[in-house]
């Protein structure tokens, strides 16, 4: 397999950065090195991790950990072969400085050598037909390849991802994905599972009782945002059940990112309090902040309460917490996550209050370790970036001491904050990939910014970058993006794409095919070179359904807002229903030409013989097929009105029963694939009941998060309805085909009577219909049927020939 083999330099790291902020980093990195597992202890989990995913070729290869110094005092992977000679024992040597850099240098051996590819199982899982048998592994050079880390982290996960993908994964599931945190090189990953049972001992301490966190504590689908303090409540309550399952399964989740040498975040205090605490300690220092997206602000979940950094309370809790995890953990990391004033703007801009805010923040997590060190999302400062202006953002960043404080540039794949704010004024931060909203399933992303965006950040002038990051609200998809973003844990200049996409696909299908390389080549310049700078992406209309009423003249007697949801903030410049302002028509977010994704669908069909029984070409395939389906659907919904507009009955039918149509097929098509199924989603909710009252409330939390998400009203949805949105079989059928069909319905029937459209009565209906659906027990299926290639093929010949 030489031919797969690229040019491997050894890499030599130098930071552009002040020597006292390197000091200061340095000593962070030597005392979490001297923190990490025994040498034994992570070889053999590094074996393990091979184990799991190559049974077969356990004896291949040996494993050892180096110190830095090997690695010219940086960390690295160095791949050299071990014994020429031997056909039966270990072929291959892989060194690294952590059981990570040994797994990421197995991966690299895999990928660049034997043609291999590993991705998530819902994306379409490993190939690992082409890699030789033991005994035949394909030699390095003589004297190996040694590649360092050109900055030291790699940091995994959103906040919000928890809640997206993570809600009711098994140790089985975590299992999986820490072995593909270590095989993609993440070191620095965020640990949340399980805090909601630290605060339950943590506030028992502080005389809050449990019934008193019933109304605290989120439902297990919407944890992220009661953490946040952005509601409370919804969903709720939990079990002691659930809080000790959770407990304990963090509990294995840190003890394997420990074997492997990560360095977990934990979660620490933002000031997020139960209401009971005002009653408790009345001369407290406690505010109720500002609605966050429910409709008619209901106090059942609006409106958290947060504990002023100012009062003594809030470090006295603070200190608790962190002292409380390092009881249940042990003292395993230095490294804290806390995000204040996340979609909550702070209630003055004063600089010197933030300052003491921030100041008072780190005080609690110092207090509860010495050594503490905040890992702070730098989400706020672009989704209320009215707000953080230079000098606020400057208090909060300097609040703290020097070289304790690490911000992750959260989106800087569109929207880099580095280079608008003096490299975040002098503080370390992280270059992270947000890329996804929601766990949305599109085809998206910025290849060309992947590749060199953290390149470009690194070399910049008094650069404080420390790391690059993948920060997604939900994961299982794109798995293009997500390998080109891991390797650049590795990379010290750019990638060269197409040659990178050419072997990409090779390895991703077993073998070399050209029409879907030159498919790739055309989804390289469509679907992954979105460079609208829009920050919103997924809103097609099967999937998200316009809400709103499509007459010339609609009725004055409706409120604006509910006239049409022009523009959905969620928060401030975040997300983007209505991009065309020239035009009241709603306009979904298309960046490319439909055509040349045809055309490349056309060429994945071609390849079809070829690459029968690849489950990463089905996945593909099928995904691909959808994107185009979706994209013309859009253009079906948008005629469908225009014919409404026009008095034109007979075109109005033929438009929405395409439409209706197309939602059709689309289920058919997706449910040839096991990774589009809502079935999957609902019975891993109901598995981890453990009683009939917990299956019902973890449904209602699975259904509910995928469509309506939050709160209604009779007649008005949710602000963040079909946010979570999902191209999923069953759910397009049973929930957007209803939906569609019933305002069509709607449509025609004030056509064919000559009157208004009713558009408040069509929320009613479609209301109620969706509340039924989310307290549903139906069953879906859990296993594909049908054959995706036929399938994908008679929809091309029937929409697009």
């Amino acid at each position: 397999m030489s031919n797969f083999k690229p040019l491997l330099l050894i890499l030599i790291l130098i930071l552009p950065i002040a020597s006292s902020e390197s000091d200061a980093i340095e000593a962070l990195l030597r005392r979490l090195d001297s923190q990490r597992s025994s040498p034994s202890v992570q070889e053999a989990a590094a074996k393990a991790v091979l184990q799991r995913l190559l049974p077969s070729h356990l004896s291949s290869f040996h494993f050892k950990i180096v110190s830095k110094d090997v690695c010219g005092g940086h960390s690295c992977f160095w791949i050299k072969n071990y014994n020429v000679s031997s056909r039966n024992g270990p072929e291959i040597m892989i060194k690294g400085t952590t059981a990570v850099e040994i797994a990421s240098g197995l991966h690299w051996y895999l990928k660049y050598w034997c043609a291999a590819h590993i991705s998530w199982d819902k994306t379409g899982g490993i190939q690992i037909t082409t890699i030789p048998e033991p005994g035949s592994l394909p030699l390095v050079k003589d004297e190996g390849v040694m590649i360092q880390r050109p900055v030291p982290w790699n940091y995994y996960q959103n906040v919000v991802t928890s809640s997206y993908s993570y809600v009711w994964w098994d140790w089985k599931r975590w299992e999986k994905e820490i072995d593909w945190m270590a095989l993609q090189g993440i070191n620095l990953p965020l640990a949340f599972t399980g805090q909601e049972a630290i605060w339950q001992k943590v506030f028992m301490d502080f005389n809050i009782s449990m019934e008193d966190l019933n109304d605290f504590f989120g439902g297990p689908a919407f944890l992220a945002w009661a953490r946040m303090g952005n509601l409370h409540g919804w969903g709720g309550p939990l079990t002691q059940n659930w809080l000790n399952q959770q407990l304990a399964l963090q509990k294995q989740i840190l003890s394997r990112m420990l074997e492997l040498g990560m360095t977990p975040v934990l979660p620490s205090f933002s000031g997020n309090v139960p209401a009971a605490l005002k009653r408790i300690f009345p001369s407290a220092n406690i505010t109720r902040l500002g609605d966050w997206n429910t409709v008619d602000g209901d106090p059942r979940w609006c409106c958290t309460y947060l504990l002023n950094p100012s009062d003594p309370l809030f470090v006295e809790i603070g200190k608790a917490f962190i002292r409380r995890q390092v009881k249940e953990y042990g003292d395993i990391t230095d490294i804290y996550n806390c995000d204040t004033f996340n979609e909550n703007s702070p209630p003055t801009n004063d600089p010197t209050y933030i300052s003491s805010l921030g100041a008072t923040v780190y005080k609690a997590m110092s207090e509860g370790d010495k050594d503490a060190v905040w890992l702070m999302q730098g989400w706020l400062f672009y989704s209320d970036s009215a707000f953080w202006k230079p000098p606020q953002m400057e208090a909060l960043l300097h609040s703290v001491p020097f070289g304790k404080m690490i911000v992750l540039d959260l989106f800087a794949d569109v929207k880099p904050i580095w280079r608008t704010s003096s490299q975040f004024y002098g503080t370390p931060y992280v270059w992270c990939l947000l890329h996804n909203f929601g766990g949305n399933i599109e085809m998206y992303g910025i290849l060309d910014a992947i590749s060199s965006g953290p390149v470009d950040a690194r070399i910049s002038e008094n650069s404080t970058m420390v790391g690059v990051g993948m920060c997604m609200e939900g994961i299982e998809h794109n798995p293009v993006v997500y390998e080109l973003m891991s390797e650049m844990a590795y990379r010290s200049e750019k990638v060269q794409l197409v040659k990178w996409l050419k072997t990409y696909s090779r390895r991703r299908y077993g073998k070399a095919v050209h029409q879907v390389e030159a498919a790739w080549e055309i989804l390289y310049r469509t679907v992954y070179n979105c460079t609208d700078g829009i920050a919103d992406h997924n809103i097609d209309f099967i999937v998200k359904f316009p809400d709103w009423d499509p007459s010339p003249n609609p009725r004055s007697d409706v409120s604006e807002e509910n006239q049409m949801q022009k523009l959905v903030t969620l928060p401030s410049n975040r997300r983007f229903l209505f991009q065309d302002t020239s035009s009241d028509l709603p306009q979904s977010h298309l960046w490319y030409s439909t055509q040349e994704v045809i055309n490349a669908l056309r060429l994945f069909l071609d390849a079809g013989n070829d690459l029968a029984g690849s489950l990463t070409y089905r996945y593909d395939l099928v995904d691909l097929t959808r994107q185009a389906l979706s994209k013309l659907a859009n253009e079906v919904y948008l005629d469908a009105v225009t014919a409404f507009r026009q008095n034109d009955a007979n075109a109005l039918h033929f438009y929405s029963q395409k439409f209706v149509q197309l939602i059709m097929d689309m289920d058919a098509l997706l449910a040839s694939d096991d990774n589009f199924l809502l079935g999957t989603w609902l019975e891993s909710a109901k598995k981890l009941a453990l009683n009939p009252s917990e299956t019902r409330q973890y449904e209602w939390n699975a259904r509910t998060q995928v469509t309506m998400w939050y709160d209604t009203t009779k007649t008005i949805q949710s602000k963040l309805h079909d946010y979570a949105n999902k191209f999923w079989s069953g759910l397009l059928q049973d929930y957007y085909l209803p939906r569609a069909s019933t305002y069509f319905d709607y449509l025609s029937k004030s056509l064919r009577e000559n009157e208004k459209f009713k558009l408040e009565e069509w929320r009613k209906e479609w209301i109620s219909f969706s509340n039924k659906w989310q307290a549903g027990a139906e069953l879906y299926p859990v296993k594909a049927k049908g054959e995706a290639l036929a399938i994908s093929k008679e929809l091309y010949a029937k929409y697009f020939c």
